[in-house]
């Protein structure tokens, strides 16, 4: 097979095989040009619920593509944009219990939701006459690939030949069990030490920093310590949000509710890019003025996308008046049997679960994300026609919620076969 002039993220193509080539989907499952069918183990790249072609968003994409399929959105709005964005809030405060939320700005992807959000936020002290800079946030933390979403990430292989691009931000320590102390006394001493503008989190789960999970006191406690102090809090629910974590938002089990919340991946059930960043009436009042200059200048040229905005239009219809957080809950469980059934393995270790994510760390000399073990169980699982794609030595589960038991003891056989295999 030719190698394609195609360049693939996150891939280095001096050593990685060649990619397959995928010619339809269905439920949670891909089909391969050679008819394999492959089990999306990691909902393809954490953004599929439902399971793929979900029946009532494609036909709301092909109704949508009949009337409008794109318009500029300055000066211009559409029904599918302004019925999201009602849903949205609707299922926003359904779940965190305020209608403290109240603006929807969109975007395409998880970086520019957030991209957005921390210009929100430095936008809104400005534009209040106040001088606050600092951004705060986790180490290990992943927020994105823009500019200011690689400065609010981790500083390391993910970022640093651009260093130069990127802006200082401040860093709190991950809360690891038993050292949640030291967590909370640094970010006390960040936000008395200078007046800081925001905190940005990933709540209760941080994702390509290793699937790092934390509990919901401790997301309460973060986000009590920073309003103290009058600081802003972003939560980055771009992989958290639409039920991953065994809720709506991550941030309702911990009963808090952000100034700026961050939504992508799920948005419209995995099926096509749209995202948004909702903010307070605060915020939005910041940038309210006469005074042109006050204008929140961010924009996109497919900026709320109607066919896209369609498509989250039906899948906000579904978790509005489905039970989806009882099919949530079904996986959960399912997936802490598979999880516990590897528990016993002396080569599996931190075996961890938050709703429908698990995840466990394969022991090795050589851990991270770089770790040489990665690589070699990735093959070793498309082998066995399951899609896990590994951090390093973490081995995570995030399937669709149409995900069977018999598709999880698939995947745990895959996982326990692959580790003999590279033993």
């Amino acid at each position: 097979m030719r190698r394609s002039t195609v360049w693939h993220p996150f891939t280095q193509h001096a050593v990685a095989p060649l990619p397959i080539k995928i010619a339809s989907a269905d439920g949670a499952y891909l089909v391969a040009e050679d008819g394999r069918r492959i089990f999306d183990g990691i909902s393809s790249w954490w953004v599929v619920t439902h399971g793929h072609r979900h029946a009532p968003i494609v036909e709301a994409i092909k109704r949508q593509a009949d009337t409008l399929d794109q318009v500029i959105f300055a000066g211009f709005t559409h029904a599918p944009a302004e019925e999201t964005a009602t849903k949205l809030l609707q299922l926003v405060t359904r779940s965190l219990g305020t209608s403290d939320l109240a603006h929807v700005f969109y975007s395409d992807s998880g970086s520019t939701a957030v991209e957005v959000a921390l210009k929100m936020a430095l936008g809104y002290w400005r534009h209040s006459g106040e001088t606050r800079t600092r951004i705060i946030a986790f180490e290990h933390a992943y927020h994105g690939d823009t500019v200011g979403t690689m400065s609010a990430g981790a500083r390391g292989i993910f970022n640093a030949p651009y260093e130069p691009m990127l802006f200082d931000v401040a860093r709190i320590p991950f809360p690891e069990a038993g050292r949640e102390e030291a967590t909370l006394a640094e970010l006390e001493r960040l936000v008395t030490e200078e007046p800081t503008a925001a905190l940005i989190v990933e709540p209760l789960v941080l994702g390509a920093g290793g699937m790092l999970m934390y509990p919901a006191a401790v997301l309460r406690q973060l986000f009590e310590i920073a309003k103290a102090h009058g600081a802003l809090v972003i939560a980055d629910e771009v992989m958290t949000g639409f039920g991953r974590t065994g809720t709506a938002f991550a941030c309702e089990q911990a009963c808090v509710t952000p100034d700026i919340l961050c939504v992508a991946k799920g948005l419209t059930g995995g099926v096509i890019p749209l995202a948004a960043t909702l903010s307070t009436r605060a915020i939005f009042d910041a940038h309210y003025s006469t005074d042109r200059t006050k204008t929140f200048f961010h924009s996109s040229s497919y900026t709320a996308n109607p066919i896209a905005c369609a498509a989250a239009s039906a899948n906000l219809d579904i978790w509005l008046n489905e039970p989806v957080i009882e099919r949530i809950a079904a996986l959960a469980a399912m997936q802490a049997e598979r999880l516990a059934s590897l528990g016993g393995d002396w080569r599996f270790t931190n075996l961890r679960q938050t709703g429908t994510i698990a995840a466990l760390d394969v022991v090795v000399g050589d851990g991270g994300y770089l770790a040489g073990i990665g690589p070699k169980l990735y093959e070793r699982f498309i082998a066995a026609d399951v899609l896990l794609r590994p951090l390093g030595n973490t081995v995570y589960v995030m399937p669709p919620y149409c995900t069977t038991a018999a598709d999880l003891g698939r995947v745990s056989a895959a996982i326990r076969s692959a580790a003999d295999a590279v033993a």
